[in-house]
């Protein structure tokens, strides 16, 4: 009788399996790979799910100039406002924070939400630099008013940076269209659905035991061996399942439009409402449930092989549940 292959239960791909501390992404990379200089990121609303109908036009492909269904996700894009330049020195221990240079015009929100420091300063030294901005909620139909406030990277080098984020911050709003365009390539980071205290088959997927197992069936039969005298990180057990940071490669745009009455269903999207800024199409699904804030980056894997043009022909606006 040949050997019977059974591998461990549970993926320790993402280990510890921590809650995120706040609801939106914490991102610590930015893509190096650009050489002209930009800001790397921007940030949306997820608005919910539809499909629609795009030509192939990939010619490599057997359905070339035939109509594919996909699935999008839209997220709606209400500028940004800059806060702060805010100034790092290269340090043994990595990045350190010397000063900040803030805004004049900062939303009354903003100013009730966070302290602001008094000194503003701009270092004559400094080693790098990344542009705080916020979000704008009550310009959605959420229900929301607090915005967010979160660190993006800058492209290309330190003098240029320096000029790009002045400019930004006298500019006072900061658009999609000034940081990414249709057709290409994303990171986004998110902070995927809560879902409470779980047991062991639904946390990690584990077989449900037979009807004559002994205490439980939807649980574990060992937690180990009798020596070491301890239980390992790696034996399935309940707990709380979700809310997690997680991020997703390569996520294609396929359009940027401010045109919200294309894609807005009649009586606005199921727990969301009616979009009423600038949206965009990404191919497939995102993490996180409706409302939560996504940061899309530029990508730090391209992938080169799949860019093709992207012509959509109907999106629909049917109600989805």
């Amino acid at each position: 009788m040949g050997k019977r292959h059974s591998p461990r239960k549970g993926s320790l791909q993402f280990w510890p399996r921590s809650r995120a501390r706040r609801n939106f992404a914490r991102i610590r990379n930015w893509s190096h790979d650009l050489k002209d200089t930009k800001l790397l990121g921007f940030a949306g609303y997820k608005a919910g799910m539809t499909h629609i109908l795009r030509v192939e036009t990939n010619t490599k492909s057997q359905r070339k100039d035939l109509k594919t269904q996909e699935a999008i996700t839209i997220i709606e894009c209400p500028p940004m406002k800059p806060l702060a330049i805010k100034f790092y020195k290269k340090t043994t221990d990595g990045l350190v924070a010397i000063s900040q240079l803030i805004s004049k015009k900062i939303n009354k929100e903003v100013k009730r939400t966070i302290g602001l420091p008094k000194k503003s300063s701009q270092p004559e030294l400094f080693d790098d630099l990344r542009l705080i901005v916020y979000t704008q909620p009550s310009l959605t139909g959420i229900g929301k008013k607090k915005p967010e406030v979160f660190e993006v990277g800058l492209s290309g080098d330190k003098d240029k940076k320096l000029e790009l984020a002045r400019s930004l911050l006298e500019k006072d709003l900061i658009n999609i269209t000034d940081v990414f365009k249709e057709a290409q390539y994303v990171d986004i980071h998110g902070v995927t659905k809560g879902k409470g205290f779980q047991g062991t088959v639904k946390r990690y997927g584990v077989n449900i035991r037979q009807h004559k197992s002994e205490k439980t069936k939807r649980g574990i039969g060992t937690l180990g061996a009798w020596t070491p005298k301890r239980v390992s990180f790696r034996t399935p057990q309940p707990g709380k399942m979700g809310y997690h940071l997680r991020t997703e490669y390569n996520k294609r745009i396929y359009k940027i439009n401010s045109k919200p009455e294309e894609v807005n269903p009649k009586g606005g999207f199921v727990n969301y409402g009616i979009i009423k800024n600038p949206y965009i199409l990404i191919k497939g699904s995102v993490p996180g449930p409706r409302k939560r804030l996504l940061i899309l980056t530029e990508t730090m894997r391209l992938n080169k092989r799949y860019n093709y043009p992207i012509e959509i022909t109907y999106i629909s606006q049917e109600s989805k549940q």
